[in-house]
Parts: C-alpha cells; sequence; structure tokens
C-alpha cells in the first residue's frame, strides 16, 4: 500500500491524483490532519486516514500496513518544528514496519540557507533510522513566480517588475514535481537515492519575452534593486544571490520528458 500525507496540500493532492491514474484506489491511503477535507477521495475509494505530525497515536494508525509513504514536508517553519515532527513522523514509519519512506526535502538542503536546516535535519534522521529513504529535493514552486495574477498585472502595466540581479531561475511547476514523485512511489531503483528537483533555467527577459508573445501585448522586464522589493525581498535575495541558478536533469528524467517550460506557464496563466 502507498500511504501519501499532506493530500489536502497542493503537492499531495496531485500526487494523489496522479497515483490513481497508476495503481488501484484500494492500494492506496491519504493522509490529512482533517479527513473531512478529502472526503472525494473516500469516495472514490481510497482510505482517507486521520494524520497529525504532532500526534504520534494518528501517525501510527496512519501508517499501519504501508509499504511506502510519501512524508509531505510539514508547513510549519517555525525553527526546529519541522525536524521534530518529521522526527516523530519518521519514528511512527519504522514502528508500522514500513519498507520505504519517500520524502519531500527542498534543493540545497545542507548547504543553503539556515531556513532549510529542518531539511537537512530530517535527511539525517532519514538515514539513522534504518529505513529505506528516497530524498526529493523539490525547488521552489513556479507558479508562485508565473501566475494568472502576475501575468495579467504585465499585461496591463507593459512591464513585469523583478529584483532578480540577472540570475536565472530553476523552478518547477507543483504538477511536475508532483508526478516525479508518484513515480518514485511506485518505480523500482529509487532506493536509497536522492533527487535534486529542479525545471529548466529561465530568466525574467525570458518571461518577459514570453507574456508578449502570447499575449500579442509587448512586455519588458525592470530589474529593480532589493531595497524596493517589499513583502518580496526574501525570495528575491534567493534568487538575486544565485540559490535557483544551478541546473539538474533529474526533474526531466523522472518525468520522462523536460520539464513545463516558461512559456507553457504564461499560456496556462493567460488562460
Amino acid at each position: 500500500m502507498i500511504v501519501v500525507t499532506g493530500v489536502t496540500g497542493r503537492l499531495g493532492r496531485v500526487v494523489v491524483e496522479e497515483l490513481l491514474t497508476r495503481v488501484p484506489a484500494g492500494g492506496l491511503a491519504a493522509v490529512a490532519r482533517t479527513p473531512e477535507k478529502a472526503a472525494d477521495l473516500a469516495d472514490r475509494g481510497v482510505d482517507v486516514r486521520r494524520g497529525d505530525y504532532e500526534d504520534r497515536a494518528s501517525l501510527d494508525a496512519a501508517f499501519a500496513g504501508a509499504d511506502v509513504v510519501l512524508l509531505v514536508s510539514s508547513p510549519d517553519v517555525t525553527p526546529g518544528a519541522r525536524a521534530r515532527q518529521h522526527g516523530t513522523a519518521i519514528d511512527a514509519a519504522k514502528a508500522a514496519g514500513v519498507g520505504r519512506i519517500v520524502y519531500t526535502s527542498a534543493i540545497n538542503a545542507d548547504t543553503g540557507p539556515s531556513f532549510l536546516a529542518d531539511h537537512a535535519t530530517t535527511e539525517a534522521l532519514l538515514r539513522d533510522s534504518g529505513l529505506v529513504s528516497t530524498v526529493l529535493r523539490n525547488t521552489f514552486y513556479s507558479d508562485l513566480f508565473v501566475n494568472p495574477g502576475t501575468v495579467a498585472a504585465a499585461v496591463d502595466t507593459g512591464e513585469i517588475v523583478y529584483a532578480d540581479g540577472g540570475r536565472s531561475l530553476n523552478t518547477a511547476t507543483i504538477r511536475d514535481l508532483g508526478l516525479a514523485a508518484a513515480v518514485v512511489l511506485t518505480g523500482r531503483g529509487h532506493e536509497g537515492a536522492r533527487y535534486e528537483l529542479r525545471g529548466s533555467l529561465w530568466t525574467y527577459d525570458e518571461l518577459a519575452a514570453a507574456i508578449s508573445a502570447e499575449s500579442g501585448k509587448p512586455v519588458v522586464h525592470r530589474e529593480i534593486p532589493l531595497s524596493e522589493a517589499g513583502d518580496g525581498a526574501f525570495v528575491a535575495q534567493l534568487v538575486s544571490g544565485g540559490f535557483f541558478s544551478e541546473p539538474s536533469e533529474d526533474l526531466e528524467k523522472l518525468l520522462g520528458r523536460p520539464a513545463t517550460g516558461i512559456r507553457e506557464l504564461v499560456r496556462a496563466a493567460l488562460a
């Protein structure tokens, strides 16, 4: 049985929907803190179970009978919270006799900024647990950068403004990352692997050009300093510092096709 946590989140839902095209619904269990929010999955034959990273007993029940578990990282970004919660989940998986854990980590978890420390700690906990594991080091979602709102604003104003420092981004869509997770959950040969899941590199100049081409209206990229980035300064600092500038072919290999490109994203946003 495949057990997927975090199924009411965007990534977890994509994974479950893809798994339903690959395995019978009876072979899946979907875990949520509030199972009622996943009632539609239960209606389709999926075993919906309650699981809360703060409640060890709920995880013991949620992981019962699991061959493989997708441990979607906790949304709690309080320093230390994720590592503690993930440790509880790993202990529960071990007690339940789970065959393999697939964990959604983050790119550069062991060498990146301090906010990634909980991912690095979780990876270490997995190594020390004795469980077979696969680590998916997911990049940031392209959907955060390119979406109907940002594209519409660019078309309206004729420019897209960002403090990117002229650096490339290796973001990936939620859908692509979810499909890759489903591949790893159902495939063989992923035991002990660690994948750096990054999309094709793109720049804000290329984004502006794609919006122009798809909308038929001229759009240019205007770079601004970090001091003008406002609420988005934290992510912009990562971008301009080159955090997202390193490519990887791991996502493309798992998908068996190129990752979704920037022009496809723009086309979807305009639609």
